[in-house]
């Protein structure tokens, strides 16, 4: 079903806006809104709760030796709070998000997903490179009691991913109940490192997501009709966990943090600002270590950083007011005021030995921008890409296997977006001309675009064409894309044309 090009909350803020103008005067609004408040939890959050820390996935090898994971989906009930207000939830093998997978470049793997919701669901691998059937994209369902067994070959760098639902027009629901979890890559040329990587010891997944809750502990799915962008929560979850702390039992901690929040942007650094070492983002390890006091990350961007730690002393991991770059107004309600305190780190008297983080990392085999057989424009405006939205039968265009391209990605309103692509990771190659960041200076598969700052990518289409199914590229701001931000493109050989996209979900068999 096609999501309609103006959702009625849209609507309600161009009247909603009109009558405040009418009734208060513009300048009255405005004062009004600089003078609010964002929601500010900085020395309030009692840090009372040990950190939850997803299980790695049991897994098997298969008689053909490919690693095999099971995966159930289904509705859950949690306690958040300890104060016997019960949530309704879903998750994978638990009631809220899921366990680590785990596994190597080179393996084959193969997950099998049984859906035991009452509803239809997916299994998205963000940041994975695979085929277009295995992606877990919208055309990918899974109905009722059905089971989804996906199988690809792991070709890409050691990094850090994860899953989560892609249901069309059902993104953002399915991902706020708790679908999600984390997706590890590991590899020779990681492990040659000196770096943190035992799991559960010094190297930990840190889910960050936001909820509100209503009295009785339900989740409440509330949107600020002014920012348009989502829902925006007061309270923190950590790995599922309210209120937590890490006990560091060693000098240097590698913190995988993953903003799995449905709209929200956090800028991520510590209390009392020491730099750390940011070692990784979406696509793996950067070229070199940046030694950072903050690192922004807005729904669904990953970051791999190491934190030095004295013996004995407490520190908060928080989130400082994100730069989005929209205007004071905007800001105020697009969470761009907002602090948090995310995570306490509390180091033991005696600390295990770690060693120093290196300078050099990776090599990063630079993509050139000259070689491209095409060069796009993607224009964000409203809830539609190039003024088009989301058809499902619709393919918006198709690229040939074995080739570069240049996409230029620009938000063309006052509104936060991001941009994700799927299948591939990309190198950005300037941001409102300039060059990236070094926090953008690694492979990316999701960006942040400011308004009216173009973001010039460039993407290399190795393998894995199919004329008839495609993937996507999107705002993972979910609600967007639920709405509509979203088009579709298929990898074909040369000289092949577009096929049609299915009607239906594969793959999803009935035990």
């Amino acid at each position: 079903m096609t999501a309609p090009r103006r959702p009625l909350v849209r609507v309600l803020v161009s009247v909603l806006a009109v009558v405040l103008v009418l009734c208060c005067g513009g300048a009255a609004v405005a004062g009004w809104a600089l003078a609010r408040g964002g929601t500010d939890t900085v020395g309030a959050v009692d840090f009372v709760r040990p950190l939850a820390v997803p299980p790695l996935a049991d897994s098997r090898v298969d008689d053909r030796g490919r690693r095999v994971f099971d995966l159930l989906a289904r509705d859950g009930r949690r306690d958040f709070h300890g104060d016997g207000r019960i949530t309704r939830t879903a998750g994978f093998d638990g009631d809220f998000l899921g366990p680590t997978l785990r596994a190597r470049r080179g393996e084959q793997v193969v997950v099998n997903v049984v859906n035991r919701l009452a509803e239809e669901t997916s299994v998205h691998w963000h940041g994975m490179h695979l085929p277009a059937r295995m992606d877990g994209g919208p055309h990918q369902t899974i109905r009722p009691g059905a089971t989804w067994s996906p199988t690809w070959t792991v070709d890409q760098p050691a990094a850090t991913l994860w899953y989560h639902p892609h249901p069309h027009g059902q993104t953002e629901e399915h991902v706020y109940r708790g679908l999600a979890g984390m997706f590890i890559l590991d590899d020779d040329r990681e492990a040659a490192l000196p770096l943190p990587r035992r799991y559960g010891v010094d190297d930990f997944p840190v889910i960050v997501q936001d909820r509100n809750f209503s009295r009785s502990g339900e989740f409440k799915v509330t949107r600020n009709v002014f920012a348009g962008i989502g829902v925006l929560g007061d309270t923190l979850l950590v790995n599922g966990t309210v209120g937590p702390y890490l006990d560091v039992r060693t000098e240097r901690v590698r913190l995988r943090l993953l903003n799995g929040s449905t709209a929200r942007t956090y800028n991520f650094g510590l209390a009392d600002d020491r730099p750390f070492a940011l070692i990784g983002t979406d696509g793996g390890l950067l070229p070199r270590t940046a030694r950072v006091n903050r690192v922004q990350l807005s729904p669904g961007e990953r970051a791999e950083i190491v934190v030095d730690v004295r013996p004995g002393e407490r520190v908060t991991l928080r989130s400082t007011a994100p730069e989005l770059g929209v205007g004071a107004l905007a800001d105020r309600f697009a969470g761009g005021a907002d602090r948090f305190d995310v995570l306490e780190l509390r180091a033991a008297r005696t600390l295990a030995a770690s060693p120093a983080v290196p300078d050099a990392l990776v090599p990063l085999d630079r993509l050139d921008p000259a070689a491209a057989a095409a060069t796009r424009t993607l224009s964000f405006s409203g809830r539609d890409i190039n003024d088009r939205s989301m058809e499902m039968d619709r393919i918006d265009f198709a690229v040939t296997r074995d080739t570069t391209e240049v996409w230029e990605v620009v938000n063309r309103d006052g509104t936060p977006h991001n941009f994700h692509v799927h299948d591939v990771q990309f190198q950005v190659l300037s941001v409102g001309g300039a060059a990236p960041p070094p926090a953008l200076s690694g492979w990316k598969d999701t960006v942040y675009l400011a308004p009216q700052r173009p973001i010039r990518i460039a993407l290399r289409f190795t393998d894995h064409s199919d004329p008839d199914v495609p993937y996507m590229y999107h705002c993972h701001l979910l609600y967007h894309e639920d709405a509509g931000m979203m088009g579709q493109f298929v990898v074909v050989e040369p000289g092949q044309s577009p096929g049609r996209p299915p009607r239906h979900g594969t793959h999803a068999q009935h035990r």
